[in-house]
């Protein structure tokens, strides 16, 4: 019995987002359909990031159980059906009128997301100082690069054996300490406050760690010009007077940023719900915050626990994931080839990848020497790469091609072209 509902369980995982469009192959995908193991499609191999998957409740339950446990609890609650945490988005919704119309019109605008501050004036400046097409207006592109990014930055099976592929009980032990560790040590959630209204809050008789703290305020400054009070943490450029910058409680409240300068250090993308991992200085998406500290499989994703892992074409591999992109066969020992940073089998280079040598009309083997010159190949021996005209070998010779032709002399063009 047990096990028909881990089998069930399994095919449910599989459902999500089935037959979801491809917004980057569009018509070429039939429909997102998650390989048994690896994180992408197995019709058109993007990842399920890439398709248009209505995916808002799991996110908002992966973000969730990522606060559960930590100082981050007011921003999640408890499922009635099953206790789970879920993520309490905050979503602003503004309804402005629309001016000279007849009839009472408004323009309303959503954001799917905005940081959780009581000044609502606050957090819709905060999002028009982000570039436009990463504001998360819904049905926007900034909605969708939002969506996006909570599924690469913030990976459920960085979190949670249980979407883990095959982990051992010692490796599922080993993830959960992990886990409270990163929570413990290095999870955040970024903070919206006006610089001037801190340090006005710090002019209180206290002191930070070396004793002592500027209270030169912004006299004379004027509201949207550079305040040389403040500079951001990233790009050293003072913020404007009156613009709300980002800080990260476990970087100090000395340190801040410019909201459009809060990213990792790595992706150089924006902290999707300005979620922050910090370490040694930096702040890290999800994602790469992990990168530093386990090596990760470029097979299935995950992160790998097991002391027995396979290294190759500078990349981790768990040693049962190192196989065909295409076929799925292990590659251990056997000759491959690597097509986009992927390894593929020999058989499945020859079918899908191989070139055509343009002399004999043959696939030219993988292990086949071979020549180049833009889009056209041959074979590197004498009965391919020769002369069209008189069938001189023109290994090691100059040549002159005209449209995927091969000619050894002007004499030979001209004879050609007669």
């Amino acid at each position: 019995m047990d096990l028909e509902k881990g089998v069930k369980k399994m095919t449910l995982g599989h459902e999500q987002g089935a037959g979801a469009p491809c917004l980057k192959c569009k018509d070429k995908c039939e429909g997102f359909e998650l390989h048994f193991w690896r994180k992408i499609c197995r019709n058109c191999k993007c990842g399920q990031e890439e398709h248009d998957v209505l995916s808002s409740n799991e996110e908002d339950k992966k973000v969730g159980k990522l606060f559960e446990d930590t100082k981050y609890t007011s921003l999640i609650a408890k499922l009635k059906t099953d206790g789970a945490p879920v993520y309490k988005r905050n979503i602003v919704t503004l309804t402005n009128p629309i001016a000279a119309k007849k009839d009472a019109s408004f323009n309303t605008i959503t954001y799917e997301w905005a940081p959780p501050v009581q000044n609502q004036a606050l957090a819709v400046r905060y999002m028009e100082l982000l570039p436009k097409e990463k504001q998360p207006v819904a049905g926007s592109e900034g909605a969708q690069y939002r969506k996006k990014q909570l599924v690469k930055q913030l990976p459920a099976h960085d979190q949670d054996p249980a979407k883990c592929h095959e982990l051992s009980a010692n490796e599922v032990k080993q993830m959960e300490q992990f886990v409270k560790k990163y929570k413990n040590e290095a999870l955040g959630v970024g903070d919206i406050k006006l610089p001037d209204e801190l340090e006005a809050q710090s002019k209180e008789p206290s002191k930070n760690d070396a004793g002592e703290r500027s209270t030169t305020g912004a006299v004379g400054s004027v509201a949207g010009q550079p305040d040389a009070n403040y500079a951001c943490f990233r790009c050293k450029l003072n913020m404007k007077k009156g613009d709300p910058a980002v800080y990260a409680e476990r970087a100090g409240y000395d340190k801040l940023w410019h909201p459009a300068c809060f990213v990792c250090c790595i992706c150089s993308e924006l902290l999707v719900d300005m979620i922050y991992f910090w370490k040694k200085g930096k702040l890290y998406c999800g994602r790469h915050y992990c990168d530093t500290e386990k090596p990760r499989c470029a097979g299935c994703d995950e992160m790998i626990f097991s002391n027995e892992y396979t290294q190759a074409e500078g990349q981790n591999w768990h040693l049962k994931h190192f196989c065909c992109f295409e076929c799925d066969c292990v590659l251990a020992g056997e000759i491959y080839v690597m097509v986009n940073n992927k390894p593929v089998c020999k058989p499945c280079y020859v079918k899908f990848h191989a070139v055509v040598c343009q002399g004999c009309h043959n696939v030219v083997d993988p292990e086949a020497q071979r020549v180049t010159y833009g889009n056209y190949n041959w074979h590197a021996t004498s009965e391919c790469f020769l002369c069209s005209c008189c069938g001189k070998c023109l290994i090691g010779q100059k040549f002159m091609p005209v449209e995927g032709m091969l000619l050894c002399s002007v004499e030979c063009k001209k004879k050609l072209m007669s």
